[in-house]
């Protein structure tokens, strides 16, 4: 009788256990249906949905006048989706991918290298890898023909994984043949590190299909000008089979960016560096026997009102196309080669060398605020003896005792010798405090050298004081080495270097008065860029105001509207007096009548287009001379530079010159302003128009046709 009532409770047990599992699978089955039917049937449609990423086209970058710089084209590319061609077996994968190379024209392990990501194992270097993101289709043939790219398309099942569709790509259209590669900068894809901290970041500027601004105002305002991607849904079957267009999000276009570049002045500025360039080839070197390398320019234009930039040129230069299909690995090497002038650097804001005697208005003002006065004069000797050496002036001339004025027209040495000496002797000469005041280095830190400019395409360099600090680090940083050099000089097979190794490890750190002579002349371990020249330059020629330098003006949208205006920005103002600055700048203006650039402006119209110049020859040990010449007037700036190419009228002072008469367009002694490159042959101020159609027009206040 016990065991019958146990069975029966038992059997009671497991009827409600199974009652009680059937209700709860009603109630889930009703909360699935009724409850979260929405829910699960959005995550089954998206399950059958696939989102292809939208490129949107990136901004464009227009000139002053709104001719444009950058643009972009159409072009049909095919892709293959990684994440699609993996759930293929091996097989399939082999078949797909070999059908695809000969429809593109490919080889077939130059296409398997293409799909690979850049640093996974097996991969080649960039560019022939991909170094964008996993999570991105990877184009494998760009510019292919229409009919071949709509062919692939329609054949979908034949070529899984494999898309063709039409993306946009830079272009370059020139205007007035303009390069400005350096200045402009190239974009390449998103990699996936960085696509993955957009992720992080909730940024939907950055999609997987996003190119992203790797060098200059590319770089610089590649915010601006990238656009947000858009997505497109596709409902796809189990095979991956398009069935229905799914919803959509378009992309939307990156804003247009104003410059302050002149492709006139820009163009003009490239083909005058050119054309000295190679003049400088065929001209003979009487220190070195043979004729001079000119490896390398630059040249910039400034408005010294503003720091805005009107041309930045560099040579060597590239065809900015070359990024657009996918660099190869030739031409990424050539840009980055010795041998080849490294072209990707920008000679205009990377460069950094000894200015020569264009320093010498910069030492002037520090001498003229210490103790020194306009009327003290010097002798200007042939040569100085400072401890053991002989510092000679150039090319031995002799000017008699000179004043400040007189010593930078005629660019004398010896002048500022003896100001750098004294004053070296009065600071405590070697037995002086690295802290020091020292009237001179300290002038020249307040025009801005020794540290970047502030401009806004990034990679600018900061150039360097040779003052004591530096000399002071300096050796710490190399103390190790040349000492070990001291302790075995048998293991060194130069003489020079053990010479030098010995007296570097003994007392490196010291200031000599060799430094500080070298120093006031633009000579030793001084170097600036012509960046940082010009916007010193502008300081003399505003009265004293020192700018960041600007290349870009303003942000417009598709329909011309402004959204931000990019206003100058002041640095600061210089510490000299107002009568100090004008005479430096009555100085200079003298320069180019009777001083080191007038051989080379007879027959200008100095009266009506007063140019001060000051020019500059630097002396670097085992390289031919580098030249420089900088110029200004009340509405520009104009500095050039050229590498091993002989002093700086003589290499650069024709170029100068045609630069002046394009920018005032003087034509045979006489300004015709109607001939000038800008209007009025002034920068202008107003910004460019967006027509109804897109087109970037001229600002308004310009009369001028053709702008």
């Amino acid at each position: 009788m016990v065991t019958v009532r146990r069975s029966h409770a038992r059997i009671v047990v497991v009827q409600v256990l199974v009652v009680a599992l059937f209700a709860t699978l009603v109630a889930r089955l009703w909360y699935v249906q009724v409850v979260g039917g929405e829910e699960y049937q959005a995550r089954a449609a998206s399950n059958a949905t696939r989102q292809v990423v939208v490129a949107p086209q990136r901004g464009l970058v227009v000139d002053a006048m709104g001719r444009p710089l950058v643009t972009n084209r159409s072009t049909w590319v095919v892709t293959v989706d990684r994440s699609r061609l993996t759930r293929l077996d091996v097989a399939e994968q082999t078949d797909v991918l070999e059908r695809l190379a000969r429809l593109v024209d490919l080889d077939y392990d130059a296409l398997l290298d293409r799909i690979k990501l850049c640093g996974e194992e097996g991969a080649p270097e960039p560019p022939a890898c991909w170094n964008g993101s996993p999570y991105e289709p990877v184009p494998v043939a760009q510019d292919v023909p229409r009919d071949l790219a709509l062919s692939i398309a329609e054949r979908a099942e034949e070529f899984p994984a494999v898309a063709a569709q039409q993306r946009y790509v830079r272009a370059y259209p020139s205007p007035e043949g303009v390069n400005a590669a350096q200045l402009l900068g190239y974009v390449s894809p998103i990699t996936a590190d960085e696509y993955a901290a957009a992720r992080a970041a909730d940024d939907d500027t950055r999609g997987a299909a996003s190119m992203v601004g790797r060098a200059g105002l590319e770089r610089g305002y590649d915010a601006e000008l990238r656009g947000v991607p858009g997505t497109t849904g596709k409902a796809v079957d189990s095979r991956g089979r398009v069935i229905a267009e799914g919803t959509a999000v378009d992309p939307q276009a990156g804003k247009t960016l104003v410059t302050s570049v002149d492709a006139r002045v820009q163009a003009l500025a490239e083909a005058q560096l050119e054309k000295a360039i190679k003049k400088a080839r065929t001209t003979h070197d009487d220190v070195t026997g043979r004729n001079y390398e000119a490896t390398a320019g630059a040249v910039v234009v400034l408005d010294p009102d503003n720091g805005r930039v009107i041309a930045a040129a560099s040579s060597p230069t590239y065809d900015p196309e070359v990024w657009v299909d996918g660099i190869s690995d030739r031409k990424l090497r050539e840009l980055y080669a010795d041998d080849s002038g490294m072209p990707l650097l920008s000679r205009a804001t990377q460069a950094q060398l000894a200015p020569g005697s264009t320093w010498k208005p910069f030492v002037a003002a520090g001498a003229l605020e210490d103790r020194w006065d306009t009327g003290s004069r010097l002798d200007c000797s042939s040569g100085l003896q400072v401890g053991n050496r002989w510092f000679k002036n150039y090319e031995s001339a002799s000017y008699g005792s000179i004043g400040f004025d007189r010593a930078l027209s005629v660019s004398c040495d010896t002048f500022f010798y003896r100001i750098a000496y004294e004053g070296w002797r009065e600071q405590g000469g070697t037995e002086a405090d690295e802290g020091v005041h020292d009237p001179l280095v300290e002038m020249a830190r307040a025009f801005g050298f020794g540290a970047r400019t502030g401009f806004d395409v990034p990679g600018e360099a900061a150039g360097r004081l040779g003052d004591r600090p530096w000399r002071q680090d300096y050796w710490e940083a190399n103390k190790d080495r040349y000492c070990k050099i001291a302790e075995k000089p048998e293991k060194v097979e130069s003489a020079y270097l053990r010479l030098f190794a010995r007296e570097f490890c003994a007392d490196g750190y010291v200031y000599r008065a060799g430094d500080a002579v070298n120093f006031s002349i633009g000579q030793g371990e001084t170097l600036v860029t012509p960046l940082q020249l010009a916007v010193a330059y502008g300081a003399l020629a505003n009265g004293g105001t020192l700018y960041e330098p600007r290349a870009a003006k303003a942000v417009l949208d598709l329909d011309g509207r402004v959204l931000r205006e990019i206003a100058p920005k002041k640095a600061g103002r210089v510490p000299v007096s107002k009568s100090h600055l004008r005479y430096i700048d009555r100085a200079l203006l003298d320069t180019a009548k009777t001083g080191t650039m007038a051989w080379k402006m007879g027959g200008f119209p100095l009266d009506e287009v007063k140019i001060r110049s000051k020019t500059g020859t630097a002396e670097v040990t085992g390289r031919q001379t580098t030249g420089w010449v900088a110029s200004y007037d009340e509405n520009y700036v104009v500095v050039m530079m050229m590498e091993q190419a002989g002093t700086g009228s003589g290499s650069s002072g024709d170029a100068v010159r045609a630069i002046w008469e394009g920018l005032y367009g003087v034509k045979g002694g006489k300004v015709d302003r109607d001939a000038a490159l800008m209007p009025r042959a002034r920068p202008p101020k107003a910004l460019p128009r967006v027509a109804s159609d897109g087109r970037v027009l001229a600002p308004r206040s310009t009369k001028k046709g053709g702008r």
